[in-house]
């Protein structure tokens, strides 16, 4: 596996590559590893010849009281996961490789619409800093592919809106959520929870599920069962930022959809989780 840390020095790399038709895959990720993002590259080798991946912990997501100061920086561990993965390059830039003072630069990328609601409410900016950053890394790299977890529900929507907006020349393929045992997704800020807290994580993605299966029986619940379900987390120590019931496009939801997800922000002590569920409406059973 090779490391480059400038766009000169990746673009240089990747030049072998495509003059030899071979197709490329993508893989951002602001570092601190975990099985769901080798999940990810493992899915990129299955799909593409070469697979780049990006560690780049992006000041212009984070907001004022956010933890980029103290988010896990593990780039020895992380090269060797990426290196067992099959990784064909990494690309590690600094802050003023990517953006010319450090941080912030006059063009920006925003995504109107989907990034308003959600967690585009408590995290005012966040979404135009990852469409931004996203956006200069595909140009950097150009891949055929790009992937994306789908624990990001909605930042996996703003960028694939970005992607069809812009024209730029990228598949994005989404892939599912890796759980834990106990159903908690994997995220690299799980680290941050204390043992009695982790005890406490894996209720957010019971309380989808009993979104899900309240759902399933009777769709004309859906407030009422989003009400309980953001109760019981309460009741359990969460501060819940929202949990809602949305159409797979982020749309209000209709109960004559066939499918929708439900979507969940919260944080537990200083963590801020969010998981979602995708499902569909009526199961076999209750369209009998």
């Amino acid at each position: 596996m090779k490391t480059e840390h400038t766009i000169h020095g990746v673009r240089a790399a990747l030049r072998s590559a495509k003059k030899n038709s071979q197709s490329v895959a993508f893989v951002p990720t602001m570092g601190n590893l975990h099985r769901g993002h080798i999940e990810l590259i493992l899915e990129a080798k299955r799909r593409a010849d070469f697979v780049v991946c990006s560690i780049f912990v992006n000041p212009t997501q984070f907001g004022a009281n956010e933890d980029f100061a103290t988010y896990p920086r593990t780039l020895e561990r992380d090269g060797s996961l990426l290196a067992d993965a099959g990784c064909d390059l990494v690309f590690i830039p600094d802050a003023t490789e990517m953006y010319h003072d450090g941080r912030q630069q006059l063009t920006q990328v925003h995504v109107d619409g989907i990034t308003e609601h959600l967690c585009g409410t408590s995290r005012p900016g966040h979404f135009s800093g990852v469409a931004t950053v996203v956006t200069k890394l595909l140009n950097i790299i150009t891949p055929d592919m790009a992937f994306f977890g789908e624990k990001d529900y909605q930042q996996l929507a703003v960028i694939r809106q970005m992607v069809q907006d812009l024209c730029l020349a990228t598949n994005i393929i989404g892939v599912p959520t890796i759980r834990d045992t106990d159903g908690l997704a994997l995220s690299s800020r799980n680290q941050y929870l204390t043992e009695s807290q982790r005890a406490v994580a894996p209720h957010v993605y019971e309380a989808l599920c009993r979104v899900r299966d309240g759902i399933q029986k009777d769709a004309s619940q859906a407030e009422e069962l989003c009400r309980a379900a953001h109760q019981s987390l309460e009741a359990s120590g969460f501060v819940v930022d929202y949990l809602c019931l949305q159409s797979r496009e982020l749309a209000a939801f209709d109960t004559q959809q066939s499918q929708a997800v439900v979507l969940v922000a919260a944080y537990l002590g200083k963590t801020r989780l969010i998981d979602n569920l995708v499902f569909d409406i009526r199961t076999t059973e209750s369209t009998r």
